[in-house]
């Protein structure tokens, strides 16, 4: 006697179940499959006028440079805190006090570091769009001028001569980094 697996359906026969039609949820919109995924790869715009653009707007600026500059001064404050965490440590402690104190150190080192690079993009990117605002055009100089604002604004407190330098490394930091940009676009292909 052979064993004949049984279907959940008493009643259903071989000749029911190889004559079953799958559901095909695509079959009356007379579009053929293939194409119904093919997304655009460009960017598509409500506007007009902001396809014409060929930047980011003022609010994902903001976004991009202050999310950028918290995301890496937190890995620089944390590596920084990782240092000193590991120098601490003395001869006697257990391993969990060492991880504890390196833990300790990289979270408040990071927090202090990202806070301030945040500000920084943070100020950066709102001077930048202001200058694109002013001027109407968006190039080097809004840049630059950007930078040496930033540096200044950041340092005020701390005094004239201060602001001073700070601008100025600002604007150096700011000129190398989109000069640097425009030579990497126009030798490396990517």
């Amino acid at each position: 006697m052979s064993y004949q697996p049984r279907s959940s359906n008493h009643n259903e026969t071989d000749d029911d179940r190889h004559n079953r039609r799958l559901y095909n949820p695509y079959q009356d919109l007379g579009v053929p499959v293939q194409t119904l995924y093919k997304l655009p790869t460009s960017p598509e715009y409500l506007f007009q006028e902001e396809s014409v653009a060929q930047r980011r707007s003022w609010g994902e600026n903001l976004t991009y440079y202050t999310g950028i500059g918290y995301l890496g001064g937190a890995v620089v404050g944390a590596g920084k805190g990782l240092v000193e965490g590991v120098k601490a440590s003395e001869a006697g402690d257990t391993m969990k006090l060492r991880v504890n104190r390196i833990l300790n150190a990289s979270g408040h080192a990071g927090r202090k570091i990202g806070n301030r690079a945040g500000v920084i993009g943070l100020l950066y990117a709102g001077m930048e769009s202001g200058m694109v605002a002013v001027r109407d055009t968006d190039d080097i100089i809004n840049s630059v001028v950007a930078g040496l604002g930033t540096g200044a604004l950041y340092k005020a407190a701390a005094g004239p001569r201060s602001a001073a330098v700070a601008g100025a490394i600002g604007g150096i930091a700011v000129g190398l980094a989109v000069t640097g940009k425009q030579v990497l676009k126009r030798y490396v292909p990517i």
